[in-house]
């Protein structure tokens, strides 16, 4: 997934250019332990390939490693470590400042209309669903709610386009084809439905958007992922729409960006609050997991039509031990 411009005309040309999602990018790829220690001088980029290499085969951790050769000692890879974690705050705070700081125009949830209501199934019901009056963790991070949701303007678009698409009688037989075939997945089990609702889009064709649409970064209507395929966040948002028409609540569900640390890149998933836990519908995951289970994602940011998430981890605890730090430096 390329995160792209979500900002609006408000915002600076510099914005403009490159999105505020893409200047998080830029600062957690460029500030990684191993580029932290290059610029400080540490080690020669020769050396740092190197290391890369012996961390590839031995799988170690990288502050393992250059401890083992005697090249960083505990104290320098904890001051490095400590200042990623400023960088990388810092990083997630530039989207806190723009949202929250108001100098943007309120756009609160209620100006997107709940367009997958217009596809909710006769004998959808959200009755037996309880309330959420607290949301557990997300892969261990802290969460800022806000419902000014202006600077997401691919996702209000997607919804706008949606509710065009509905309207059009040319979109009407996809439209009863996937109502048909969720209809059978309708349950009083929240989970039972996000795995059938998972099962069914990760058999459409994965495709990125510069081939599918010619643009970086778009999001797909259900519609136009049910007859084009698409790439991550599109999975991720037909999934939303379909179990929305299942009559599960949208306080339930969010769209999460996350950063894949393996992958070393952006990518998009659900989040469903289900009856059995916090489970996430991957593109890249065959099965729904259990959230916990994921040691790999590390949040951004949330999203549904209500509000949206700012995630950040928070610090560790005073008495981790040196021998945890180390562990953890990749």
């Amino acid at each position: 997934m390329k995160i792209d411009k979500i900002m609006t005309n408000e915002t600076t040309s510099t914005v403009q250019k490159t999105g505020v999602f893409n200047r998080i990018k830029h600062h957690l790829h460029r500030n990684k332990i191993g580029e932290l220690l290059v610029i400080k001088g540490i080690i020669s980029p020769n050396q740092l390939r190197h290391i890369l290499k012996l961390q590839k085969d031995t799988h170690k951790p990288l502050g393992m490693i250059l401890q083992e050769l005697n090249l960083i000692s505990k104290g320098q890879l904890t001051r490095l470590l400590w200042r990623q974690k400023a960088i990388r705050v810092s990083a997630a705070l530039m989207l806190y400042t723009m949202s929250f700081g108001g100098f943007m125009k309120t756009s609160h949830a209620g100006d997107i209309k709940d367009i997958p209501s217009q596809v909710t199934l006769a004998s959808a019901s959200t009755s037996s669903f309880k309330p959420i009056h607290r949301y557990p963790s997300l892969f261990g991070a802290d969460e800022k709610q806000s419902k000014n949701l202006k600077a997401f303007t691919k996702w209000i678009d997607m919804f706008d386009r949606f509710d065009k698409e509905l309207k059009h009688s040319g979109n009407q037989k996809i439209v009863e084809k996937v109502k048909k075939e969720i209809a059978q997945y309708k349950s009083n089990s929240i989970h039972e439905m996000a795995k059938n609702v998972n099962a069914m889009m990760n058999k459409q064709r994965y495709i990125i958007d510069s081939k599918n649409w010619g643009k970086s970064d778009y999001w797909a209507t259900p519609v136009e992922f049910m007859k084009n395929g698409g790439d991550c966040e599109d999975f991720a948002i037909a999934k939303y729409v379909a179990l929305r028409a299942l009559g599960v609540p949208e306080a339930r569900m969010r769209i999460a960006i996350v950063q894949d640390q393996i992958k070393n890149m952006p990518h998009a998933i659900l989040i469903v609050y289900s009856d059995k836990g916090v489970v996430i519908l991957d593109n890249q995951i065959k099965e729904v997991r259990r959230a916990d289970s994921i040691q790999h994602y590390k949040p951004i940011f949330s999203i549904n039509r209500t509000a949206w998430w700012l995630h950040t981890t928070p610090a560790p605890a005073s008495d981790r031990s040196s021998s945890t730090i180390v562990a953890s430096a990749k």
